[in-house]
């Protein structure tokens, strides 16, 4: 089974790029849950068109001991399994601990292996890196992290502190840096800043995602563009990216 962090600064595509992701390691016949670990409950919206899955905390809160595994994750029509973390009430409580709880109920649950998970991709909310938002991060989550970054500087320096929290980790037999993937702004010099960041972070850029109208147009059909448009261009990249983590990354099971 292989594990994936995806992290990112606040609204660089993280949720756009993991739903593609999904579907594309489902094509290639594997298994896939994805985790969505914001408290807006929105990361796998795509995947589950016109279906608003009930997030686990708000589960949890109301079944306590009682809730069930099949209670918490979705299947969706596609084949990807959903699990949705959700958060406390605006303003109350503290979201990155809610996501510690969701992580350990998925644990006592056996859930991987119950459901027979090839690949896990947790989306993870903003740059936020301390507390609750780092433990899939941590030992026995993910195996490895994936950056999403454009070329503009405050991407690139989300993308270098998320390094940083990462070697911060490093011995502790925490999730590896996995590499970067460039979502493309078309801003003056984006492949340049991205590859200087990949040099300086000592990782590869794993997939250059296009900036493209089409992603716009699925997501106003409230889809993934791996869904409505297939044969796309951007479709065959988000191919190409769930090849290149099947075959750079070896089982950790």
């Amino acid at each position: 089974m292989r594990k994936f962090a995806i992290y990112g600064k606040g609204g660089i595509g993280k949720s756009t790029n993991c739903a593609n992701l999904a579907l594309a390691l489902t094509a290639l016949g594997q298994k896939v849950l994805q985790i969505g670990c914001d408290p807006k409950a929105d990361s796998t919206l795509t995947l589950h068109p016109g279906v608003r899955i009930t997030p686990v905390l708000r589960l949890l809160h109301e079944k306590k001991q009682q809730l069930c595994l099949e209670e918490a994750v979705y299947r969706a029509d596609c084949g990807v399994y959903c699990v949705e973390a959700g958060g406390p009430t605006p303003g109350l409580g503290c979201a990155g601990r809610g996501i510690g709880m969701v992580l350990e109920f998925l644990e006592r649950q056996e859930a991987y292996a119950r459901l027979g998970i090839d690949c896990v991709l947790y989306d993870v909310l903003g740059d936020v890196v301390c507390g609750g938002f780092s433990m899939p991060m941590r030992k026995g989550q993910a195996d490895y992290v994936l950056i999403v970054t454009s070329g503009e500087s405050m991407s690139c320096y989300a993308a270098e502190n998320i390094a940083q929290a990462i070697a911060n980790f490093r011995g502790r037999g925490y999730a590896q840096l996995g590499g970067l993937i460039l979502n493309r702004r078309d801003v003056e010099g984006e492949e340049d800043n991205v590859r200087a960041l990949a040099q300086k972070l000592g990782c590869t850029i794993l997939a250059d995602i296009p900036r493209s109208p089409l992603l716009t147009q699925a997501e106003r059909q409230g889809q993934a563009v791996m869904s409505v448009f297939p044969q796309s261009e951007i479709a065959s990249q988000f191919h190409k990216l769930a090849r290149t983590l099947l075959t750079r990354f070896a089982d950790k099971t």
